[in-house]
This record gives C-alpha cells, structure tokens and sequence, in this order.
C-alpha cells in the first residue's frame, strides 16, 4: 500500500523513478481505509536529502500513510529553501491539538552542544511531553534517540574520542522482539556521531529495553517497554553515498576526519560503497509501522 504525500514534493519523482508505491491526496479519499498519520520532525540540515530516505522506507508497507513534515519555530533553516519549508512544513502550533498514530524525531548536527544549549531545546522539550497523550509510537533517530533518552529517561550522552562513522556489525539481545521480526542474528548498520550513550544505562532502565548493539559502535536500537519509544542511534535509512558525502564534507572543512570504518572496498575512498543496510533498514521501519503503530493505534482518537 501507498504512502500519501504532496503532489509537488521533490521527493515525489525520485521515489517514482524507484517504484516506491505513492499516491497524492486525491487518490487517498478514494479508499475505505483509515490510513496511519504520520508526524516527522526533520531536524536535519539537507532536510529534502533526509525526505526522501525517510519516506522510501516509509513507503515499503502494505498501509496507506499520511506524511505531515513538522519544522521549529524557534529556529529557522539556513540549508533549505525558505519556500519548500513554506509550502511542505507546518509548526508544532498548528498540530498541537492533533492525534498522531506515529511521529519520527530525526538527528541534528548538535550533538557536541549541550542539550540545553540547542537553540529549540525547549520546543523540542514541548514536542516530547505532548507525544506521551497524542501519538501512539515515536521514533527517534541518532541525536533525537539521546535527546529522548536524556528528557525520558535522564540518560546522559558522553562525547568520543573520535567520531564514530562507518558500517557496524550488531548483535540482537531481544530474540522474540516484534520489532525485529525478520531481523538475521547478525546484520550491518551504519554510524555517524561523535556522541554516545552508556549501554549501562540503557539495560539497568527499567522502563527501557536494548534491543540491538555493536562491540565497536555500542547501543544501536531502544525501545521502551511501552512502545510509546523506540531509539536508534544509527541510520538505517541512510542511502549508500550517505557516509561518502559526510566524509568529503568534513575534508573540506578542514577536520581532522578518519575514513569511515567498514564502508568503502578496501578502505580506498574512490571506489563506490555496496550498501550492506538497504534490507534491514526497509524491514525496521516496515515493523515498526506495523507492530508499534498500526497494531497499537486505535481506530479513531477520541
């Protein structure tokens, strides 16, 4: 089944190109069906980049979903054009007395700030408490996992010695987790962060379960017992060239930067990555759709 998105979303042509199944909302009124509702916070930078991988992955289910992008109002965009923001955003104002059956926090490029020294920290806060009452599951993706894990359960990030970025191989510790139906016993995600989080902390919570990690790259999925919470510190929704585009962006501005780990052949920065994640990462967002939302939601919000 279809994601529902705007006609004239950018995104629109590159997921058609892909055979990812889209309908706009003339077609969706057609169909007696209640379709999921879905609320992203994109807190991204290159937020029509970060669209179109959320909605590729979004769009692989047998349920009909309605998009709604959310941006800050306490903090305006300076990598994305004012008029996309304008015609394919809304503000946590205009949806605040809405009902949403699943929402999906992104990351931000703050993570070596303090959490309250994040201009929109407060609004982020606002969002976070509202989502208890009005959405049915949120997920929250690299630095919006350990913003979720420092305001929900008062786990404390930690910087590196050096950022940690490449293709990791992780364990899964929940064997008969719903959210990882179908998961192998050993898959490969990838990391882009100079944070991270205590696996201590996470398996010691009682409101908290680990769900899957890396020995190299720690805690990569969390989810609360609940399901109102699910965490993932890696990116499952990033495309092959993801990690290539940071690492060239971080030599131009002059870091001291080390090549992703695991990601190009043979460690040569010239040869094109194989995206070792593409299954997985489209089995993740599909569970969760299913099982943490669809299963969980109700039929109508009253």
């Amino acid at each position: 089944m279809p994601i529902n998105i705007p006609r004239d979303l950018p995104a629109r042509e590159i997921l058609e190109q892909e055979n990812i199944f889209i309908m706009d909302e003339k077609r969706a009124t057609t169909q007696d069906i209640r379709p999921l509702n879905i609320l992203i916070l994109n807190l991204m930078p290159e937020k029509e980049r970060t669209e179109t991988q959320l909605l590729r992955l979004l769009g692989n289910t047998p349920l009909q979903v309605n998009i709604k992008f959310l941006k800050t109002d306490s903090y305006e965009s300076k990598h994305t054009d004012k008029q996309h923001l304008e015609q394919f955003y809304t503000t946590f104002t205009n949806v605040r007395q809405q009902k949403f059956d699943g929402m999906i926090i992104t990351g931000a490029p703050v993570e070596l700030l303090d959490f309250e020294q994040v201009q929109y920290w407060k609004e982020l806060t606002k969002i976070m408490e509202w989502t208890k009452k009005n959405v049915t599951s949120t997920l929250h993706i690299c630095w919006g996992s350990q913003a979720a894990l420092y305001y929900h359960y008062s786990i404390e990030k930690f910087e590196l010695s050096q950022k940690c970025s490449g293709i990791y191989t992780h364990q899964i510790f929940e064997e008969n987790e719903i959210l990882l139906r179908g998961f192998d016993d050993l898959f490969f995600a990838p990391h882009s962060r100079y944070t991270d989080v205590s696996i201590d902390d996470i398996t010691n919570h009682p409101q908290l379960k680990l769900l899957a990690a890396s020995k190299e790259a720690g805690a990569l999925l969390i989810a609360s017992r609940d399901r109102k919470h699910v965490m993932i510190t890696g990116h499952l929704e990033y495309e092959s060239n993801s990690l290539a585009l940071e690492y060239s962006r971080d030599l131009y501005k002059g870091l001291e930067i080390h090549i992703p780990e695991n990601y190009f052949p043979n460690n040569d920065p010239g040869k094109p990555p194989i995206n070792s994640w593409r299954s997985h990462g489209h089995l993740f967002f599909s569970n969760w759709l299913n099982y943490y939302v669809y299963q969980e939601t109700p039929f109508s919000w009253e």
